[in-house]
Parts: C-alpha cells; structure tokens; sequence
C-alpha cells in the first residue's frame, strides 16, 4: 500500500474511532417523561443519555445529579439499559449507575412500577404486571422516543435490584411459579414477601394467583444485571430453561430482608449458563442503593443504615464500574 493510501486509511480509521466516542466526550442528558401504557395509567420514565451540552447540578427527588436537562443528544447507535426498582422506589433509585452508565455512552431508561412506588403500594402483590412494563418501556424507547433513531436495537440490556431483580429475570426469559410462595410463608413466615401478603387488601388476597403464561418475556434484551433478586425460588430450573442471556448476578453476604440461600442463591444454582456472581462482603440488601442524602437518611433510617466497617459509597464506585464494564462487553456492537 502506498504511504497516501495508508495515511487515508489511518485517518478513516481515526475518524471512526472518534464517531464511536462521541457519546463519551460530553456530559448526561436527562429527561422525565409520562408514556401510555394502554388502559393502565401511564408511566412515568426518566431517561440517562449522553450529551455534548454542559451538565449542571439539577434536583431529582432527594438528591442533586449533574446533568444537562432536555440536551441533545450525542452518538448513533447507542446501547439502552432499562431499569427496574425495588418495592416501594422510584425510577430515581439507581441513579448514581444510570449516570455511570451514561458517561460510558448507554441510553438508560428506568421506569416507576405502577402501584409499586413509594407513593402508591395499590399493585405491590402484583409484581407479574412489571416485566410486561419493561416490554412497554422497550417499545417506546426503540419506536417513539425522539432519540430512538440513535439507538442499536440489537443492544438491549436489563439491570434490576430486589423486586427489580426479580423483574428482570422475568423480563430476559425467566418464568416464576407463584404458587411457591404460600408454602415458602409456611416455611419462613418472617419472610418479607409474607409480610407484605398479611398486609394485603381483602381484594388483593382473592386475587388468583397468575399462571405462568402471565409473564410477558422481551427477547430484544440481551444482557440482565440482577442484584439481590426477590422471590428468587420462586423459579427453580424450569422457569430459567428458557432464559440463556448472560447475566451478572449480586448478593449481599449479609442481607437481612432476602437472606441466603432463597433469592439470589437460588437463581445462581438455577441458571442455565453461570452467572457473572458477585457476593459484597459485609453488605445488607439496601447496600445496593446508593448513599442517602440527609433528608432520605431522616425519613427512612432503615433503607439508609449501613453495617459497621462497610462503605458504600465506595462499593458503589466499584458496583456502578463493574455494571458498565459487564453491559460493553455483553452489548458490544
């Protein structure tokens, strides 16, 4: 090759490499937003994306995050993680791993669970109407968000934490038998899902118990990180045959709410294709979310409370780098 013809094939290269790093070189866009969820009542999303316009420090419920609002957007052919929270939370719980997850060039979509927020428990024993919201959330982004041009379809991943961890699998391929649960209250009546099915409304407790074919699985998601998963024994081999996309599972060594071996454990054991397992010395279950702020610290002690020697906002330094780390590998182009 002549050395003209080599400098131009050297400066194609660089141009390229430098077109896949545009949505690295600026900040994170964000944005809230309301979609339709047919006759349901609508969701509430907010959405993580990179940007080149400047970031500047905005309030998103508690807590302040730096970013730039309602900003272009910056590269083509993006990855997008959505996200599912735990019992009681909000799109906002994972945000410090959704703007981790922006800076590293994903478009992250988290969505408020209907009636399983913190403002509204009405649909708490209903967690198989959940992964059919991740299936709703994914359509939009892909179909009728204004940056949905700028998105790879092909690159589609899932993080959830607890009841979201437990969405996820369900979302990826996993079907759960909720039939389990009853005798698993027999069992360990202090379990927290039992705790939640005493406080149950009269309707809510004659409710039938779904069948398995009520779970709505997104075959466009192709990597799920899932920590401290509810009701993980609640799919057993059977109902995770089906789910062969690699997954990065998270246990806390010491959780107090889903403690071993029922939840996480029991998925790691029951996965067709191991895991990527992480098990966090020292950690209790709200571990994986995110450092409190003072006001979230006053009014919810428990979530916020830490065991003695463990630091979590340096474990979250080290969570959030190796989720992004796991969705560029898994979701490379």
């Amino acid at each position: 090759m002549k050395p003209t013809a080599r400098l131009l094939v050297a400066l194609a290269a660089g141009m390229m490499l430098l077109s896949g790093l545009a949505a690295r070189a600026g900040d994170v866009g964000f944005q809230q937003l309301t979609i339709p969820d047919g006759t349901e009542k609508p969701l509430t999303v907010g959405v993580w994306y990179p940007t080149e316009a400047a970031a500047k420090p905005e309030r998103l419920g508690t807590v302040t995050q730096a970013v730039a609002l309602g900003a272009p957007m910056a590269g083509d052919h993006l990855a997008l993680v959505v996200m599912s929270h735990g019992t009681g939370s909000w799109y906002g719980q994972h945000y410090d791993t959704a703007l981790a997850l922006a800076h590293a060039g994903f478009v992250v979509a988290a969505v408020n669970h209907t009636g399983d927020t913190y403002d509204d428990h009405s649909q708490v024993l209903q967690i198989w109407k959940r992964p059919e919201q991740i299936h709703r959330l994914i359509d939009y982004m892909l179909a009728d968000w204004r940056g949905h041009a700028q998105i790879d379809a092909g690159r589609v991943g899932v993080f959830g934490f607890s009841a979201g961890g437990f969405t996820a699998l369900a979302a990826a391929g996993g079907t759960a038998d909720l039939t389990l649960v009853q005798p698993h209250c027999q069992k360990v009546p202090t379990a927290f899902e039992c705790g939640l099915t005493a406080k149950a409304s009269a309707e809510d407790a004659a409710r039938p118990i779904p069948p398995r074919s009520a779970f709505v699985h997104d075959a466009r998601i192709k990597a799920a990180v899932v920590a401290a998963p509810a009701l993980g024994y609640t799919f057993g081999r059977e109902g995770l045959t089906t789910l062969t996309v690699a997954v990065q599972l998270w246990r806390a060594e010491d959780d107090h709410l889903l403690p071993n071996p029922d939840y996480a454990e029991a998925v790691r054991l029951a996965l067709p294709r191991p895991p990527e397992y992480h098990v966090v010395a020292n950690a209790d279950h709200f571990d994986f979310i995110p450092p409190c702020d003072p006001t979230l610290a006053k009014a919810a002690p428990m979530i916020c409370a830490t065991r003695p020697g463990f630091d979590r906002a340096a474990f979250h330094v080290e969570f959030n780098q190796a989720v992004v780390a796991f969705f560029e590998r898994t979701l490379a182009p």
